[in-house]
């Protein structure tokens, strides 16, 4: 079974504003309402490509409840735990101002919800994949995914981890099958500015010296590179298409990967379902759909057949 983890899972409220000005009342032109948080994200996505997942995570509060609710309606199972302090965010994030975005801090999670969650996670074994996506809220304790993948050391768990900072560099050392940092995100890590696909591959391959199995670095239009287990090197630029709605691509490439992988155990194919799914929700209103991706996924295998 596949499982993601969505510790502050959110309600995005997607709104366009024609001609945005500060201090005074302004309305919007478009507006869409969507479950998100990364782990979420994944879930969807993997439901889109026809992969049963479980969405585990915390909710607390009306918007928890409708989260439920939207993500239930996509056919994503789920298995959040319910806090009784205070609400899941909700997200309001600007379209029509690149990048603007204003983030809730969600609910308060106390040790007794960890470690419910511990004892959901204490089922995975051999074959199981588990994904671990996003921030930690304020209210846990910052050690968290290192905390989960020592829990799971030696039970022959997929683990995928795409977070940022520290949360990403202390599980290295538990040999992650993948890691997706963007190339803001690994250049953080390393104290560089890597703007290349060129310029990121030695610090891909720094980060599998690390204990990274597998590393996968988004970079937008620029497209993407994937420093392989088998030494082999993968990148190739972004498809053509229309940007629509960035927010959660990143993690679409994410679902896109392993569902690659889990089909052919590929890494050529892996990487172009992951390039072509991150993009396909780049280029579409909501989270990809199968087909979708399968249309973007032929543009990136002909680039590929072509170098």
């Amino acid at each position: 079974m596949i499982y993601t983890v969505t510790f502050n899972p959110s309600l995005d409220y997607i709104v366009s504003v024609e001609d945005f000005k500060l201090g005074l009342t302004n309305r919007t032109s478009s507006e869409l309402m969507l479950p998100g948080g990364k782990g979420l994200n994944v879930s969807m996505v993997l439901g889109n490509l026809g992969i049963e997942n479980t969405a585990l995570g915390f909710i607390a509060g009306f918007t928890g409840e409708e989260i439920v609710r939207r993500i239930e309606q996509m056919g994503v199972r789920s298995d959040l735990i319910t806090v009784d302090n205070g609400i899941s965010r909700i997200n309001v994030k600007l379209k029509s101002i690149d990048g603007t975005e204003i983030n809730g801090c969600g609910p308060e999670i106390r040790e007794e919800s960890v470690q419910r969650l511990m004892e959901k996670l204490d089922v995975l074994g051999a074959g199981d994949v588990l994904i671990l996506a996003g921030s930690i809220p304020a209210s846990m304790p910052d050690d968290m995914y290192r905390r989960i993948m020592e829990r799971l050391s030696g039970r022959d768990v997929m683990i995928a981890v795409d977070a940022t900072k520290d949360l990403l560099v202390n599980v290295l050392s538990y040999h992650p099958f993948l890691v997706k940092p963007n190339n803001h995100e690994l250049g953080e890590i390393f104290g560089v500015e890597l703007n290349t696909r060129t310029e990121v591959i030695p610090y891909a391959k720094k980060m599998q010296e690390m204990g990274a199995v597998n590393v996968l670095v988004s970079m937008a239009g620029e497209g993407a590179v994937l420093a392989a287990a088998d030494g082999s090197i993968h990148e190739a630029t972004a498809p053509e298409g229309k940007l629509v709605n960035g927010v959660g691509a990143g993690d679409s490439m994410v679902a896109g990967f392993l569902a690659g992988w889990m089909e052919k155990k590929d890494y050529r194919h892996a990487f172009a379902m992951g390039l072509s799914a991150g993009s396909a929700s780049a280029f579409s209103e909501q989270l990809a759909t199968r087909e979708e991706v399968e249309a973007v996924y032929r543009q990136v295998r002909q680039q590929q057949d072509g170098q």
